[in-house]
């Protein structure tokens, strides 16, 4: 019996800072956000690490062995789907918008599976209280609300002086991994060869090259480059 205690004991004290390690390795993207692939690791970890604390009959290096693979599995798919989009899109949710308008979205609720009792909850962590004060809500892919208030119920800030038109604030990414996002621009009201147009006028030659290029409601643009070296950006806000 002691030396099963014993034995118990060297495995937590060794199996720790593996795990922590591997953690660590992983990022912070798997502990400040946890979409369902990262949710899963996580539960897989802690399946495995439990047996081998628990069960003295587990293989120790064995369990050391899966905790590493483990790790480097999530690192390479976080990168995969950093590179593929659609790969990415396909192993997690889809956020989801549920408010629009001050009017929720049943539709979009019952995809996702909310419940009124559960949006109405989240948006009283955000502090709003009334759903008609919603000009956007969505249901991210962590299952975390993001909300954008109405302009009239928003905090007050320099714009509110009456210089400049205020703006809702709400960028929208038009250009991901080099790709054009029709159905954003379609919702922007923006045709396909308006935007090529614009980015021509903007001294942009190469849409490949940009990493994420997002368009507010002014029409404003902010670049990102796939690059270090193609840094150089003439769209001046």
């Amino acid at each position: 019996m002691l030396i099963d205690f014993a034995n118990i004991t060297g495995r937590i004290i060794t199996i720790f800072p593996l795990l922590l390690a591997t953690t660590l390795f992983m990022g912070k993207r798997s502990i400040g956000q946890m979409p369902i692939f990262d949710f899963l690791i996580f539960v897989t970890l802690a399946s495995v690490t439990g047996a081998d604390l628990a069960d003295p009959s587990v293989s120790h290096i064995h369990t050391a062995y899966a905790i590493v693979i483990i790790g480097i599995l999530q690192k390479a798919i976080a990168k995969l789907a950093l590179k593929r989009r659609t790969f990415g899109k396909f192993i997690t949710f889809e956020p989801t918008v549920v408010v629009k308008d001050g009017q929720l979205l049943v539709h979009n609720l019952e995809t996702i599976q909310f419940t009124i009792d559960n949006i109405l909850q989240l948006l009283r962590q955000k502090d709003i209280f009334d759903i008609s004060d919603v000009q956007l809500a969505i249901i991210e892919a962590n299952g975390d609300i993001s909300v954008q208030k109405k302009p009239n119920k928003s905090a007050p800030n320099i714009e509110d002086l009456g210089i400049n038109k205020k703006s809702s604030g709400m960028s929208y990414p038009v250009i991901i991994h080099g790709v054009i996002q029709e159905e954003i621009l379609k919702e922007l009201r923006v045709s396909k060869e308006e935007f090529r147009q614009r980015l021509q006028q903007e001294g942009i030659a190469r849409i490949e090259s940009i990493f994420l290029c997002t368009m507010n409601d002014e029409g404003e643009l902010h670049l990102a480059y796939t690059n270090k070296d193609e840094q150089y950006q003439r769209i001046q806000h």
